[in-house]
């Protein structure tokens, strides 16, 4: 079991207001594994920890309990080009520098 997930996991669901129920659907799995991630009797697959973090919008070191900080916002980039990735983060950079 990994220490903070399973808490993590409960919060970040009650926050954004999704029952169990939602998750499994929204990320592919049935409820009652969403249960056992979150009473700490199941570990989830990297695919499905990847899946969780862009579903609430974390990073998967704070699932993981490895960062106390969830501010750091993650964006689902996929079917971009490599092009407009890099332009992306090039916004990114111009803005915290002002």
């Amino acid at each position: 079991m990994i220490k903070d997930l399973p808490n993590r996991l409960r919060e970040l669901r009650m926050k954004y207001g999704y029952s169990q129920k939602a998750v499994s659907q929204k990320i592919g799995i049935s409820p009652s594994i969403v249960s056992g991630y979150e009473s700490g009797e199941r570990t989830p697959s990297t695919e499905v920890l990847l899946s969780l973090a862009y579903l609430y919008g974390c990073s998967t070191d704070y699932l993981l309990g490895k960062q106390n900080d969830n501010s750091q916002l993650v964006l689902d980039v996929s079917g971009l080009s490599d092009k407009q990735i890099n332009a992306i983060k090039n916004i990114v950079e111009a803005i915290k520098e002002k």
